[in-house]
């Protein structure tokens, strides 16, 4: 386990160097496909249609990342309003308009959901990967992909007006009470005050609105194990961080949930991913030495969620 930890904090050490941190620096993956964000956004929607939801007017995505592909695909299924909060600037404009474009295509073929054989770690799985025309009707697509709203959206990109906040730590960025459907995509692992970002969401949401999340509580990589980062003291764990301000917060899944009860979310659907734990007691830093084992097992989860009226 020592030889475990050499590399990581090796590796988060010579990031603290200045000037090697910009030479490293890379993008979040994931929206650079255009695929992946038609993949996720369909899913999303899919489990949302799931508990009697219907394509919603306003939303708002936590963490779009390299682009703006999901919230794209959205407002290609018929949103009209779409909030974008990131804490750092990834994606540009010309990015944007290539996956809009190449979105498009996909919307007017009905093209299927690419499933769990093109993308396997892509949550939440859903049964039915065929297009979703149950949902998005044929006058809704028309509507959505019409010449006249199509030009609209590509003007909004390249003007830079589509709603992108950056940062969002300040919960005043949106209107309270004015989004129908907050979702992410592997982002809330990497939300340090996970806190205030569910005070915010309620914030956000109009009285039954919902949310939907999909979260990756494994060590992405950094650690050979799966759940290693569980292993490092806080001290050891900036080291490994190497100056980011954020790299993932290392809650459990139950840290999730006692958040949704504590801010007042009503849990109507929730999946797990489980993985062999390979940690000892031992092994864990005094800080997660209270884990158990179902925690140190769930690799993953998927929660969909709805404001509670008060």
């Amino acid at each position: 386990m020592k030889n475990e930890k050499i590399r990581p904090l090796l590796k988060g050490s010579i990031k603290m160097i200045p000037g090697v941190k910009m030479l490293l620096k890379k993008g979040t993956g994931g929206t650079i496909n255009s695929r992946y964000c038609y993949s996720v956004w369909l899913r999303h929607l899919t489990k949302l249609n799931n508990v009697g939801g219907k394509i919603p007017n306003a939303i708002a995505e936590l963490g779009p990342g390299d682009s703006l592909g999901i919230g794209l695909a959205a407002l290609l299924t018929g949103c009209n309003k779409y909030n974008a909060l990131d804490v750092i600037k990834y994606w540009d404009s010309q990015r944007n308009l290539q996956i809009f474009e190449e979105l498009v295509t996909l919307f007017k073929k009905r093209t299927p959901i690419p499933d769990n054989t093109e993308f396997p770690l892509v949550r939440p799985e859903i049964e039915n990967y065929n297009f979703p025309s149950e949902i998005i009707s044929e006058a809704q697509l028309k509507d959505s992909l019409s010449e006249n709203r199509l030009a609209i959206i590509r003007k909004e990109i390249s003007n830079k007006h589509i709603f992108y906040q950056i940062p969002w730590y300040d919960s005043k960025v949106i209107e309270y009470n004015s989004v129908d459907f907050i979702y992410s995509q592997a982002v809330l692992e990497h939300v340090e005050d996970l806190e205030n970002t569910y005070s915010a969401m309620n914030k956000w949401l109009k009285s039954s609105g919902l949310m939907s999340h999909a979260i990756d509580f494994t060590s992405h990589g950094i650690t050979t194990s799966w759940n290693g980062h569980w292993i490092f003291s806080d001290f050891e764990w900036n080291i490994v961080k190497g100056g980011k301000v954020y790299l993932i917060n290392r809650y459990p899944f139950t840290y999730h949930i006692k958040l949704h009860k504590k801010f007042g979310f009503d849990i109507l659907k929730k999946s797990f991913d489980t993985s062999e734990n390979q940690l000892s007691h031992g092994q864990l830093s005094k800080k997660y030495k209270s884990l158990t084992v179902e925690e140190l097992s769930t690799s993953g989860m998927y929660i969909l969620s709805k404001k509670v009226i008060l």
